[in-house]
């Protein structure tokens, strides 16, 4: 993969189907001092591609014998495509459920889901002041046991300031959220109920409980034993601790019946509060049915009264957690009132995501965009559950024929309401359309019906042809004229298609992209946060400046975000010529803006974080892209301009490093090794190049600094000539194909890897105990260790509910920002508390999304095992680097952490680069050894070669 494609891929993350944009990328005239479209004269070619158009000749094309489609004839378009082809491992099936349709099945022991998940469901009305919204914010995004938000709330403050503006769930319609400025403060928690104005409302005792009464509903009616309810019929509660999908249930009774039956059960977040209150203060519940819905399996309205409740201070209870508890039950029945579980789930949390949106940036709307995005809510249940279904599925266009949801009653009434409304596109027999929608449109046809189109235009038609080429057959018929009656052949099988239009899908990808902030998340966040297979941390969002200060800085990222995603698309296609714009695009989007590189060169260091979110930053990754292509296409002249380009417009970047040595390598292709060495002489003294970018420059400077370009030695030479251990072990070879992972038989006479042959050497030699993890193991130590500096109060790194890490953790501000806080934690570790620390944290945060941490792939017993052994000086020293670069740092560590005791308490700990017979260390690999070895590590590279057998 060419290097910066993954990264640009997971900020465009799932791909627009929109590009408001695209005309304007491929016609509009480049003003790029870089002519990379030239012919022989040195002229700007007009190709195709600037049309919206690429025609290649036909001699010049090769028919790929995997998928049968046309590449270009040159060999490294040919290999590109062909790895692509063959990494594929299955075609995509017909039909596929989306993530909103999947039923999640989880053990008990890793999550617990109430039986009536699926049918818990909150209605779509949005709040009308910031009190009501912040509690539906937390009801939907937190489920957090009550004694988590106890500590919580002891430990999450908000700094004194004058100009601070806090809301938090008891807020009020007077505390706006947001008012677009620059200098407003918005602080909430993100995943906490708790808050102090709750706790001083706990007034009375726990006697004054019993007789209260609360309404609620019956959910889970699919589990219930008798389908049909009466109204006024009586009920009462059971505690359902067996439930294998909730600890917490709670089942409804039929009171009038002689045997008890189940109704059904009541609502998770009641239940989580009433279950503690059941059975600690054996409180009960009698109550009886206040209405009758319309459809048996739909929930039912309730109200029950506590009947009894007994305190006797024992079990480890006291009088404050019960108030405290009934206190959050009194919240969720006050929230519930005017939502029924009747609505979905998804449908609830897009008009969320909208409201939030529209009040934390309300200055990045114009008033007509505010006013169309606000009506979606006043859309009826069916209209909005549709849109939302489509809006999230691959689509463009959908047959409205095949759409069919349990949830949605009407389709086709909910179909014109969209359409009239403007959410909607319809495809109809009158309908003008481009060339792109109809090659959509015909994805839609099966193949049966692809044929008999071709059948009834009397084309040649062979019944072993794929999908695809039956669609390129109708394009090209379409393209030359020769098929005016194709459109509606096609209305006549499909009848009427629907897509989301184009100011629907604009608008709403913007509010989702300021909503998480970038572009690897989407609505299915939410369901995970719901269905409880993910759950975020717990932090406070301290908002004083706004990401995109204007509309126009917000533009432009939209802008050179399609930039991105049209050359990512067109490197699948092997469209180079569009390729080359692409680059030539974000070559000048960068030369003619200078003024908006300001944050990128700014000495604020919280400025450079922030850039990230800037139109400069996305076009620097397409140009990394298009270096790395150019590279591979041999244009190293070309590719020397961007590097100089890049270099000169971010000053202030972690980046740099990189640059700085492909430029200095790429100087040495075109024969220039004089400059080729002063480049790297010049990287030497720039502070952001670290790491093994650093170390990469100084071999460089040594190999091409030889008399008479260079007659002194440097003074860094005698460290790289640093001498790391190294063991020699052979192995039985299974392969040696070069280009290929070394495979060998183990000691056990089993397959396994270098390292897995290099564990099994050091546990035969030395008792070593140990684990392959490379750099997982020490990320997973660092942010268990570091877990309450990650997440404190830091004014806008958090902005987002569903964030693992604030958003400076890649920079240096991160410890600039945090040092108070993180040199006394590097004490505790320097004074051998890791240990008492990791396991505390652990047990706390136990399946928590962090960045960095893997619950799966390491027990906490290797954890403490890890850590015990190595010295706290080594492991605070080793932390301190992580906190200080950890973009430099995140990767390369060694192969094996390996660890064994000597006695009951006492212990060394040895880390291992396996390299195989082919293998070389990395400069990034080298850096890290070094360091391990300054910061007191025993370390060292382990090389395995295959067993000589002698004749």
């Amino acid at each position: 993969m060419l290097t910066g494609r993954e990264s640009l891929s997971r900020l465009i993350g799932k791909r627009r189907r929109f590009l408001p944009n695209l005309q304007s990328i491929l016609s509009s005239p480049i003003r790029s001092s870089l002519n990379l479209l030239s012919d022989k004269n040195g002229g700007l070619t007009e190709t195709e591609s600037s049309k919206g158009k690429v025609e290649i000749s036909s001699s010049d094309l090769v028919t790929c014998p995997v998928c049968e489609s046309k590449v270009r004839g040159e060999d490294y378009t040919i290999n590109s495509h062909l790895d692509r082809c063959l990494s594929r491992r299955t075609k995509r099936k017909l039909t596929q459920r989306t993530l909103l349709e999947l039923n999640f099945g989880c053990s008990q022991s890793k999550l617990q889901i109430s039986s009536d998940e699926s049918e818990r469901l909150l209605s779509s009305d949005l709040r009308k002041n910031c009190s009501d919204y912040e509690e539906n914010v937390t009801r939907c995004f937190s489920k957090i046991d009550p004694r988590e938000e106890k500590s919580h709330d002891q430990c999450r403050q908000l700094p004194h300031t004058e100009s601070v503006k806090q809301i938090d769930v008891a807020g009020s319609a007077e505390n706006p959220i947001s008012d677009g400025r620059a200098n407003t403060m918005v602080y909430f928690s993100a995943l906490s109920t708790d808050n102090e104005e709750s706790r001083n409302h706990m007034d009375g005792t726990v006697d004054s409980i019993s007789g209260m009464a609360i309404d609620t509903f019956i959910v889970g009616r699919k589990f219930s034993d008798e389908k049909e309810v009466n109204l006024g019929a009586n009920i009462s509660l059971l505690r359902d601790p067996d439930n294998i999908k909730d600890s917490n249930a709670i089942k409804v009774l039929s009171a009038s019946s002689a045997c008890c039956k189940v109704l059904g059960y009541l609502p998770l977040e009641l239940a989580q509060y009433l279950s503690p209150l059941i059975e600690k203060y054996c409180l009960s519940f009698e109550g009886y049915v206040i209405s009758v819905p319309k459809r048996s399996l739909d929930a039912v309205p309730i109200q029950i009264v506590c009947q009894n409740i007994i305190f006797n201070g024992k079990n480890g209870c006291d009088e404050f957690e019960a108030l405290h508890l009934w206190q959050k039950a009194l919240q969720v029945v006050e929230f519930a009132k005017n939502r029924p579980p009747n609505t979905t789930k998804y449908q609830q949390n897009f008009c969320l995501l909208l409201k939030e949106v529209l009040t934390s940036s309300p200055h990045l709307f114009t008033k007509d965009e505010k006013k169309f995005i606000e009506s979606f809510t006043s859309l009826s249940e069916d209209s909005q559950r549709l849109f939302v279904r489509l809006y999230t599925r691959k689509g463009p266009w959908f047959r409205l024929s095949t759409i069919m949801y349990p949830e949605i009653c009407n389709p086709q009434q909910a179909v014109k309401e969209l359409s009239a409304t403007g959410y909607l596109y319809l495809f109809e027999d009158t309908t003008k359309l481009h060339d792109d929608e109809m090659k959509d449109l015909l994805s839609l046809l099966t193949v049966s019906e692809l044929r008999d189109i071709l059948c009834t235009l009397r084309k040649k038609c062979n019944h072993g042809s794929r999908k695809q080429n039956l669609i390129a057959s109708l394009l090209s018929c379409y393209k030359g004229g020769s098929c005016p009656v194709l459109q509606r052949l096609i209305w006549e099988r499909t009848e009427i298609c629907i897509r989301a239009s184009p100011e629907a899908e604009s608008l709403f990808w913007r509010a989702e992209t300021l909503f998480f902030l970038n572009g690897e998340q989407d609505l299915s966040a939410f369901l995970l946060v719901d269905l409880r297979i993910v759950k975020y941390p717990t932090y406070n969002c301290i908002i004083l400046e706004q990401i995109f200060s204007n509309k126009s800085d917000l533009l432009a990222y939209e802008e050179a975000i399609e930039v991105a995603q049209v050359i990512d698309q067109s490197l699948d296609e092997n469209n180079f010529e569009l390729v080359l714009r692409c680059i030539m695009i974000a070559d000048s989007r960068i030369s003619c803006c200078p003024e908006k590189l300001i944050d990128s060169t700014s000495p604020d260091l919280m400025a450079i974080f922030r850039s990230c979110f800037s139109a400069s930053w996305v076009y620097s990754k397409v140009i990394l892209l298009g270096i790395s292509f150019l590279e591979c296409e041999r244009r190293y002249k070309d590719a020397i301009h961007l590097l100089r380009r890049l270099l000169d417009c971010f000053t202030c970047d972690a980046r740099r490093g990189y640059w700085t040595v492909r430029l200095s390598v790429d100087l040495e292709h075109i024969g220039c090794p004089n400059e080729s060495l002063s480049v790297a002489e010049a990287g030497l003294l720039d502070p952001w190049v670290r790491a093994g970018s650093r170390m990469a420059l100084q071999r460089r400077v040594l190999r091409l600094a030889k008399p008479p370009r260079r007659w002194k030695t440097p003074s860094f030479s005698e460290s790289l000539k640093r001498k790391i251990i190294e063991v020699h072990i052979q192995g039985r070879p299974l392969n040696c194909e070069a280009g290929r992972k070394s495979r060998f038989y183990g000691e056990d006479g089993e397959q396994c890897g270098v390292e897995q042959l290099a564990l099994q050497y050091y546990a035969t030699e030395g008792g070593w105990q140990g684990v392959h993890t490379e750099s997982g193991i020490w990320m997973t130590i660092f942010g268990l260790l570091m877990w309450d500096i990650l997440f404190s109060d830091v004014p806008n790194v958090f902005r987002t509910r569903f964030q693992t890490a604030p958003l400076d953790m890649d920079t240096d501000h991160f410890y600039l920002a945090r040092k108070s806080l993180i040199e006394p934690q590097l004490q505790k570790i320097h004074d051998g508390l890791a240990e008492e620390i990791l396991k505390t944290s652990w047990e706390l945060h136990m399946g928590t999304a962090c960045r960095g941490v893997n619950w799966d792939q390491h027990s906490l017993s290797d954890l403490r095992a890890a850590v015990s052994c190595i010295r706290g000086p080594c492991l605070a020293s080793l932390c301190r680097h992580l906190a200080q670069d950890y973009r430099s740092w995140l990767s390369g560590m060694p192969d094996l952490l390996l660890w064994r005791f000597h006695g009951d308490y006492k212990g060394e700990a040895k880390l291992v680069e396996v390299k195989g017979p082919r293998d070389q260390l990395s400069e990034q690999q080298r850096a890290w050894l070094l360091l391990l070895m300054d910061c007191g590590f025993n370390a060292e590279v382990c090389k395995v070669s295959p067993t000589v057998l002698s004749p």
